[in-house]
């Protein structure tokens, strides 16, 4: 049996308005959380959301944004929403596919070339009716995607061909298909919390790291690495989701809000993600850390390296026409 939530008082007394009669004219404040860093497009994001939910109620709806896993870690949060500890939450999608297995059409490496190709998917009313009918087997309600751009490798040792991947230890999230495709490319994937990266870094229990630029500069990783290799093997997707129980028991009024606030909050956080982008580059390296950009040559080599995982995720996905949205294939 799953274990409850056990929220801080102060956002325990801002979640308890989640259910029971709405009266006109009535206040209403709610919980945002998520598992990351302040200084993120995730955060900018949520915060975002918050204000323009505030701003479209004339100050009627609010919404307390936790960051940092104050709340608990992406797992805990995402059992949260579905079970309706927690109204809201911004997370990445890597993390929701233990329960929503058809997600990891979102795992597929090395599909775009840039961030606007993706964009472009992202912004089909048809592939995203099909994403939220996924969401919608477990009772969650997804109001946006919006994106930290793409996740790079950062890593002691600079990578010119292939066979340069060959043996790195790095670390990833516990997927299995970010897993299986570093073994493809020949690196050694090693799960690890993602709260021990920094001193595995520091101690060489691991030799390289991937995450966003937003992500390997909040956490400072660029000060144990001597390179940033722009693999741009996968978009990190920012998925903005709900109960639907709790978005049901919103007045029609309150959900054109929340679908209003949502969309602005998305379409702000992708500005901000661009703008911020060359920022964070600069800073690895003012760090000492060397940007590596990849051959068209090389990019082509991984993806064929890892094909086999195309068509097991073309499997997982269990459906043709939302595979070839996605990938255009």
């Amino acid at each position: 049996m799953r274990k409850r939530l056990l929220l801080p008082l102060i956002a325990l007394s801002a979640a308890v308005l989640l259910t029971g009669c709405r009266e006109e004219g009535q206040t209403y404040t709610w919980v945002l959380a998520t598992a990351s860093p302040e200084d993120t497009v995730t955060q900018i994001y949520a915060e975002k959301f918050a204000e323009e939910v505030n701003r479209l109620s004339d100050g009627e709806m609010n919404i307390e944004v936790y960051a940092n896993s104050s709340l608990g870690g992406d797992t805990e949060l995402l059992e949260s929403v579905m079970f309706g500890d927690i109204p809201f939450v911004v997370q990445n999608t890597a993390p929701q596919v233990s329960y929503l297995p058809r997600l990891c059409l979102f795992d597929l490496p090395c599909v775009f070339g840039d961030i606007t190709e993706l964009h472009k998917v992202l912004d089909n009313e048809a592939f995203m009716e099909k994403i939220n009918a996924i969401y919608e087997e477990k009772g969650v309600a997804l109001l946006g995607i919006s994106d930290q751009n793409f996740r790079v490798m950062t890593s002691n040792k600079n990578v010119q061909e292939l066979s340069d991947f060959s043996g790195i230890k790095i670390r990833t999230m516990e997927n299995s298909y970010h897993m299986a495709f570093w073994t493809a490319i020949g690196a050694n994937p090693s799960p690890m919390a993602f709260s021990e990266v920094y001193i595995g870094l520091q101690q060489n229990t691991i030799d390289a790291q991937e995450n966003p630029y937003e992500v390997i500069v909040s956490n400072k990783f660029y000060e144990q690495q001597d390179y940033v290799v722009q693999t741009n093997h996968l978009p990190h997707l920012l998925t903005l989701i709900t109960s639907q129980e709790f978005l049901d028991g919103l007045s029609a009024e309150q959900q054109e809000i929340i679908a209003e606030a949502a969309g602005l909050a998305r379409d702000y956080s992708r500005e901000q993600a661009l703008a911020r982008a060359n920022d964070r580059i600069a800073i690895c390296e003012e760090g000492g850390a060397q940007i590596v950009e990849l051959s068209d040559e090389l990019r082509e080599q991984m993806r064929e390296a890892s094909s086999g995982l195309y068509e097991e995720i073309r499997q997982a996905v269990a459906d043709d026409e939302l595979y070839q949205m996605y990938t255009g294939s």
